[in-house]
């Protein structure tokens, strides 16, 4: 058996007082969760702010005059109004198609009503950049619609 020098003190009965363990901090405790935040959350943000600053900016308004050839509810997640405006310029030549998207439910199944009963003209504004066809498959978003009517004296294009 070894026996101790009898002058030495132990370490157990030492005079400092043991220091406590350091806690480490919530980032170093939770970095992986806040890499996983970080790299699917800054993404997310990003698009959403992409969004809404495409869709609150006009690039263009205009009017389009012409005969409604289709129109129809699309998208597998997200369903939008789809539709063309056959605009002829004179008869006889091919109509010039121009695609066009409503985000409003009323005006679609009113314009829907109104298919087949001449010509109309469409208001629109454009959106450029707009990150995903979730908000519609064109950059022109149909605001509202009239019938154009023949007064007789002014040749139809």
């Amino acid at each position: 058996m070894v026996e101790s020098d009898p002058g030495s003190v132990p370490p157990s009965a030492s005079s400092t007082p043991p220091t406590p363990a350091v806690r480490p901090s919530f980032a170093r405790r939770n970095w992986g969760k806040l890499t996983l935040l970080l790299l699917l959350g800054l993404p997310v943000l990003g698009v959403t702010a992409w969004s809404l600053i495409a869709l609150s900016y006009t690039y263009s308004t205009g009017t389009r005059t012409g005969y409604v050839q289709k129109l129809s509810r699309k998208g597998w997640l997200c369903k939008t109004w789809e539709g063309e405006l056959a605009m002829a310029t004179a008869p006889g030549v091919s109509p010039q198609i121009f695609t066009f998207t409503i985000r409003n439910d009323s005006t679609a199944r009113a314009l829907t009503m109104d298919m087949g009963k001449g010509r109309v003209a469409v208001e629109y504004a454009e959106h450029r950049g707009v990150p995903t066809s979730c908000f519609g498959d064109t950059p022109y978003f149909v605001t509202a619609y009239r019938i154009v009517t023949d007064d007789g004296r002014t040749p139809l294009p």
